[in-house]
């Protein structure tokens, strides 16, 4: 990766400013027998054809002159069916006849290669690897570039780590599901709730692992090399895991054709079209009453037909067992869903009923060879895409001073820095004031983090920076835990606490929660802190000598009203999960070597919110029938405790919109009809009220131009946030959406002029409750931010 730290000092100046699911599998530990090393530089090296004792020559699938789909075939013709259906596991077995070796596809590598997988893991020679912020966190950054960054500092941890015999090449990240709902556990692991925002971090993630620099735009997608495989998971409208006994191997998605295609689809479909991603994930769940593994709609139709996938799709871990031992669907044997999955267009198990029970399903007659040889094909090209049969020279340097390297550990700060979001800054007291600061007050469960930081499919770190770590590099620190554990069930230790607030120059109370609330398997059931959190808090900002500043660490929101609301809290930050660098970071947020300007990618509802509709209900509508409310920021208009894309800085901006398009003439000729869409009954509605945006050509953009100025002392990052909003009167549409976003570095005193390009289609085009897609005429609306600058675009249809 030669050009890396071009692209590292980039990110750094300009902004300076398919996990899979399991049934939680344990973590390998180093005791745990790892897997064999890879004793191989490439399958195909012929010295290693002359030791077995094969002749290379008469195995076409070595040979490199031919396509890669037509050594993939010669491999897999040469297959007896044992041979063949022991290839479909996630430890696939090899041939040994064809010098064809075992391998490993589960690695994982959702915020750094992770020690999760029987593909991955750690010893003396490899002792860790990088752990960036959690999804969640870095999301908050919204910074394209950061995304990509990070997935390419990753996959050279992760190549290297192959290169040392410690990892695979395929690794099942990232987890692209939105957030439907603030309960779900896994939220740490996503890039938030808005759909296209979520898709953006897949496009641009996905990107940073796989792409080769310089064959980006191969013609042929299915010969693109690969540095690493990537994984989009979990497909699709995954995020239940486990809520007052309802579990996601039992749940049932019951989805409209509405949401499916505007909410839980537009990721996967973004991360396939515009990631090229190399493999999906399907889920655990069932939609509309069918187990997303076996649906041949979702699979086959979907994600190869309709997206055309350049790659393989793989289970999660144990999903066919689920749906047979779980769910009972179609009351299957084994044999039986063996049939439904491969003809539904399920490529690889992760687990064991492929290898166990294909066989036997052919010999039933239940399904048939082809179809096995199909999805073996789809394997094998991606492996040698990755260069597993003929090596990758590019690649073949990368060792152990690739991993943990001072870059990667500086980016890993850097994101967890920009994932920083500031809720609250009374008074400017932040950033703290080194000078005047001398004694520092650091209590609450979260104030000695570590591990904590590292959230879930963290693999071993390099090293980690706790929170004590980090700010004993700026004050002298007195430290009093508050409570002894994120449950804090015991008061007793408040008044140390207290104690050291009295006596300190400034407080900084770390509170929040951890993986024993929101994790993988475990839902929350509030939104409160848990325990006696809230008197700590209250009770230290009462009685503090000098300033109090809260720090939230947590993926979901909280409900911490009565700490904005309380004038002793002078500030608020959310740190997330933010990586072993975590401790650095926040301290330098803290006392100003950095200037926080993250946003929520999240909304934080108030505590009743969870009160007034359960988690299982599906819909993102308001359910009016019910009286469930709507559901993220583009279904709900409640009263809240921080909104989606909110977030605060040490300097202040303004907006100024120097030019825009403001009306957009679409051309519908002869042959393409005006649809209808829903209105209220008391709105004007158009006499052409809309047209199918599948019929249009989708050319027309809508460009405008703004100029970004910061007015205030520091320097500082502003992220611009854009929304459109549909013409009023339409029915059962969102409220807004976000339809781009950039994130821009100022100096002091600084202005610059942004551009964006929306494309009309994408941008102001809706699905209906029929399930079109539909571009609407009428006055939408284009908003930057909370509304400091807006403008209307009038879109109208000629038809002859």
């Amino acid at each position: 990766m030669a050009n890396s730290s071009t692209l590292m000092v980039s990110i750094l100046s300009v902004f300076f400013i398919c996990t899979a699911s399991t049934r939680v599998f344990p973590r390998r530990t180093l005791l745990d027998d790892p897997p064999a090393v890879n004793n191989f530089t490439f399958v195909c090296d012929p010295s290693r054809y002359a030791n077995l004792g094969l002749d290379l020559s008469s195995f076409h699938f070595c040979d490199s002159s031919l396509s890669f789909p037509e050594r993939a075939k010669d491999l897999v013709d040469r297959m007896t069916l044992s041979e063949k259906v022991a290839q479909l596991g996630d430890r696939a077995a090899g041939v040994d006849r064809l010098g064809l070796p075992p391998y490993n596809w589960w690695s994982e590598a959702l915020h750094g290669v992770s020690n999760v997988g029987h593909g991955t893991w750690f010893d003396e020679v490899v002792p860790g690897a990088t752990s960036f912020p959690n999804v969640i966190t870095t999301a908050a950054s919204f910074n394209e570039a950061l995304w990509k960054t990070i997935g390419q500092a990753v996959s050279t941890e992760a190549r290297a780590m192959y290169n040392l015999g410690r990892a695979g090449l395929t690794f099942w990240s990232p987890n692209i599901n939105v957030v439907r709902d603030p309960r779900w556990g896994r939220i740490l692991e996503t890039p938030g709730e808005d759909p296209f925002v979520v898709g953006k971090y897949a496009k641009n993630y996905v990107r940073g692992l796989q792409d080769v620099e310089g064959t980006e735009n191969y013609t042929d997608l299915n010969s693109r090399p690969l540095k690493v495989s990537s994984c989009c998971k979990h497909y699709a409208a995954y995020d239940v895991d486990n809520w007052l006994g309802v579990n996601r191997y039992g749940f049932d998605a019951r989805v409209t054709e509405q949401d499916m295609l505007e909410t839980f689809l537009k990721p996967f479909e973004m991360c396939v079209k515009e990631g090229d991603v190399s493999s999906v994930m399907c889920s655990y769940n069932r939609v509309n009453g069918i187990p997303t593994c076996a649906d041949p709609v979702l699979l086959k139709g979907t994600i190869r037909g309709n997206w055309d996938l350049h790659g393989y799709i793989v289970s999660d871990c144990d999903s066919i067992e689920v749906f047979v031992d779980n769910a009972h669907y179609l009351q299957d044997t084994n044999e039986d869903a063996v049939a439904q999955t491969l003809k539904a267009g399920l490529d690889l198990d992760c687990g064991k009923v492929y290898p166990q029970y294909t066989e036997g399903s052919v010999r039933q007659g239940k399904v048939g060879v082809k179809d096995i040889d199909k999805s073996l094909n789809y394997l094998y090209v991606v492996l040698m895409r990755l260069g597993f049969f003929d090596g990758s020279p590019g690649f073949k340097s990368l060792g152990k001073q690739d991993i943990c390297s001072d870059e990667h550990i500086e980016l890993a700060t850097e994101a967890a820095r920009q994932g920083t979001v500031l809720l609250k800054n009374d008074n400017d007291t932040l950033p703290l004031d080194p000078s005047t600061i001398k004694t520092l007050a650091v209590v609450g469960p979260h104030a000695n983090a570590t591990s904590v930081m590292l959230g879930n499919y963290a693999g071993v770190p390099c090293r980690m920076k706790s929170p004590i770590d980090g700010l004993s590099e700026y004050a002298k620190v007195n430290y009093q835990m508050g409570c002894d554990t994120i449950a804090c069930k015991n008061d007793t230790f408040i008044f140390g606490a207290m104690d050291a607030a009295r006596n300190s120059d400034a407080t900084v109370i770390f509170a929040g929660i951890d993986l024993s609330i929101e994790a993988e398997s475990l839902d929350r059931l509030d939104l409160l802190l848990p325990g006696y959190q809230t008197q700590l808090i209250q009770q230290v900002a009462t009685v503090s000598k000098g300033p109090v500043v809260l720090v939230i660490l947590s993926a979901g929101g909280i409900d911490i009203s009565f700490a904005k609301n309380n004038t002793n809290i002078r500030a608020i930050i959310w740190a997330g999960y933010p990586g072993e660098e975590g401790g650095r970071a926040i301290a330098d947020v803290l006392f100003g070597k950095f200037n926080p300007g993250g946003r929520l990618p999240v909304t934080w509802y108030e505590a009743d919110y969870v009160n007034k509709l359960p988690m299982t209900s599906m819909p993102l509508r308001p359910v009016e029938s019910l009286g469930y409310p709507g559901r993220t920021y583009k279904f709900y208009d409640g009263p809240v405790v921080y909104p989606f894309g909110y977030g605060l800085s040490y300097t202040y901006f303004i907006h100024t919109l120097n030019s825009a398009k403001r009306s957009l003439t679409v051309d519908l000729g002869d042959t393409i009809q005006c649809r209808d869409i829903a209105y209220n009954d008391d709105a004007f509605k158009p006499d052409c009220a809309a047209a199918l945006v599948d019929d249009l050509t989708c050319s027309e953009e809508i460009e405008f131009q703004m100029e970004v100025e910061n007015t205030g002392d520091k320097d500082g990052s502003q992220v611009l946030m854009v929304y459109s909003k549909p013409p009023s009167g339409i029915s059962s549409t969102h409220i807004k959406q976000v339809v781009g976003f950039k994130r821009v570095f100022l100096s002091a005193g600084d202005s610059e002029t942004v551009t964006f390009k929306l494309n009309a289609c994408k941008s102001l085009g809706l699905v209906d409750f029929t399930g079109y897609n539909l571009l609407p005429a009428g006055g939408h609306t284009i908003v930057v931010g909370d509304g400091e600058v807006s403008f209307p675009v009038e879109v109208s249809f000629n038809k002859n």
